[in-house]
């Protein structure tokens, strides 16, 4: 039987969950491993009922370098096939990591540092918050190598940063530094890259202290909310408001 590579590392700290992108060798460029692996370590995490939030990152020098140009040149493993091979490719492979991301409940952190490149700046986007080491390279860089993004980067990154600004990016290619993505609203925190791990993981114990279910709700409503007609929104607002209010940590919180 093949060996398959361990690409993705997982760890339970408490309540959290610390997802590790482990192929430091390619700059945690995806590989076909990762692709399967990356979206089982989320669901694990997101089963887990004493994980209350996910922290990912990156061993080595960088958080993730997107696609392994390696494999490009050479037309291998996921960039193998024809038109219709390499469609079919990306909806079964990259593709099941954002739609894993969109159905995880919990909040997911990204700890950013080095490069965050093409898909890498991608899955960085797909996550709630990000805190970026100061000098970490971040860029839609698709252009430059002739692709689009994939994996859908287009949607994500417009949804965080907004579309003018998005598509500047994406259509030059554009790398910014940490302090630039953090005045675009691209990153939440920029830190000294000896504390971006310790400035994470405190974030991701701010919220995992909070009610649990308030948290996942609040997360729910927030995305399901994006582009909903008012109406919409008001009417799941409400749903949500209903299953809150009678649980028992509502009645702790408001203490008794």
């Amino acid at each position: 039987m093949t060996n398959v590579p361990e690409h993705v590392r997982y760890a339970v700290e408490g309540p959290l969950a610390i997802v590790t992108l482990a192929r430091p060798e390619a700059r945690n460029a995806y590989s076909e491993a990762m692709c399967e692996q990356l979206p089982a370590a989320l669901e694990r995490a997101d089963r887990d009922p004493d994980v209350r939030c996910i922290v990912l990152h990156g061993d080595g020098k960088s958080f993730h370098a997107g696609g392994d140009v390696k494999a490009m040149k050479q037309r291998s493993g996921m960039f193998a096939g024809d038109p219709a091979e390499l469609r079919q490719r990306y909806v079964e492979g990259i593709q099941g990591v954002p739609r894993r991301i969109a159905g995880v409940h919990k909040p997911i952190l990204a700890a950013l540092h080095g490069a965050a490149i093409g898909a890498g700046l991608d899955l960085a986007c797909m996550c709630d918050l990000r805190v970026a080491a100061r000098g970490t390279q971040l860029g839609s860089t698709f252009v430059r190598v002739g692709l689009v993004p994939g994996d859908g980067g287009a949607f994500f990154l417009a949804r965080t940063i907004g579309f003018p600004r998005a598509l500047e990016l994406m259509l030059t290619g554009r790398v910014v530094d940490a302090d630039e993505a953090l005045r675009l609203g691209l990153v939440h925190e920029v830190v000294a890259p000896e504390e971006l791990l310790a400035a994470t993981r405190a974030r991701a114990h701010v919220i995992a202290e909070l009610p649990a279910m308030a948290v996942q709700l609040t997360k729910r409503a927030a995305y399901r909310s994006l582009g909903a007609e008012l109406e919409q929104a008001l009417e799941l607002a409400a749903t949500y408001q209903g299953i809150a209010q009678n649980l028992p940590a509502h009645r702790e919180a408001l203490g008794g």
